[in-house]
């Protein structure tokens, strides 16, 4: 047979359905001529159905595009809040005002209440606009209006909880990332070069949760529920889908403490050497603060 065809330029191969097409046509001739009966037939060309179904102990449950919204949210939460500590730090550089603080308090006692009282801020604004959201479902619109367009039925308490969680913790991983790289610049204009790297870290964590929940029964979506950077925007949403156990949540907890820590320890001893030196620092500088023990 002959496949004949204008220009071969777009074409590559002779279409699936066509040669499937003829196949058959041409089995049934022959099959015609055995003088079989339906029954003989239908018994060499049997008609399957098929089931789908996955090797998973537990059934992946939620709505996928309630689970993305979620993922955004608390990337953008956590994002724009944890920023504000940078451009905070280097406010009161600007303006002169450490110089009276570090007097009077302790370089680490400013950076943990800096970091707590805008995240405090921030999680007392989520929660208002949550209020706010709730408000205005009962109030605006049609009873079961919002349920037909986004299924909150895996919203339970205890994943409202968790995403608290995950926000508190998440924010204050970049936040005390933002607080470094805050106090190695005195001018407003340099925060956004500054900052590069971090946000490039929170790229990097957000990109690596949201882009493996395609397939959240993957080893690398389970990396990602632990990995501190993007644990925060992707632990949530494996406990929404029930994929996860205490104990993985208890491990991904656990591993986001210990990078608290470590962050605050670097941080501080950073912010101490550089809160007073008015001038942009580079890698080097950093590194340089960072292994001077005089602090």
């Amino acid at each position: 047979m002959e496949y004949i065809v204008d220009n071969l330029l777009y074409i590559e191969e002779i279409p699936e359905k066509l040669v499937s097409a003829i196949s058959t046509m041409y089995s049934n001739v022959q099959l015609s001529k055995l003088n079989l009966t339906p029954e003989e037939i239908a018994s060499i060309s049997p008609n399957f159905e098929f089931e789908l179904k996955q090797t998973e102990e537990k059934e992946i449950e939620g709505n996928p595009f309630v689970m993305m919204l979620l993922s955004l949210v608390l990337f953008f939460a956590i994002y724009f809040y944890a920023y504000q500590v940078s451009s905070s730090i280097t406010t009161e550089k600007t303006s002169k005002i450490i110089e009276t603080l570090v007097t009077s308090t302790k370089p680490s006692t400013i950076v943990i209440g800096k970091t707590l009282g805008i995240g405090i801020v921030g999680l007392i604004q989520i929660v208002i606009m949550i209020i706010l959201a709730l408000i205005c479902n009962s109030v605006f619109l049609e009873e079961g209006m919002l349920s037909e367009i986004i299924s909150l039925e895996n919203m339970t308490p205890f994943l409202l909880v968790i995403a608290l969680i995950y926000f508190i913790l998440g924010y204050f991983t970049y936040a005390l990332f933002y607080a470094l790289t805050g106090s190695t610049v005195s001018k407003p204009e340099d925060i956004q070069s500054a900052n590069g790297p971090v946000a490039m870290l929170a790229i990097i964590g957000f990109y690596l949760a949201y882009f493996t929940m395609m397939d959240p029964s993957s080893k690398l979506n389970a990396f990602a529920a632990i990995f501190p950077l993007s644990s925060p925007f992707c632990m949530p949403l494996r406990v929404m889908m029930g994929l996860t156990s205490t104990w993985d949540v208890i491990l991904s907890i656990g591993v986001l403490l210990l990078t608290i820590i470590i962050v605050a320890r670097v941080s501080i001893k950073i912010y101490s050497n550089a809160i007073l030196n008015y001038g942009k620092s580079g890698f080097k500088d950093i590194l340089r603060m960072y292994k001077d023990k005089n602090n």
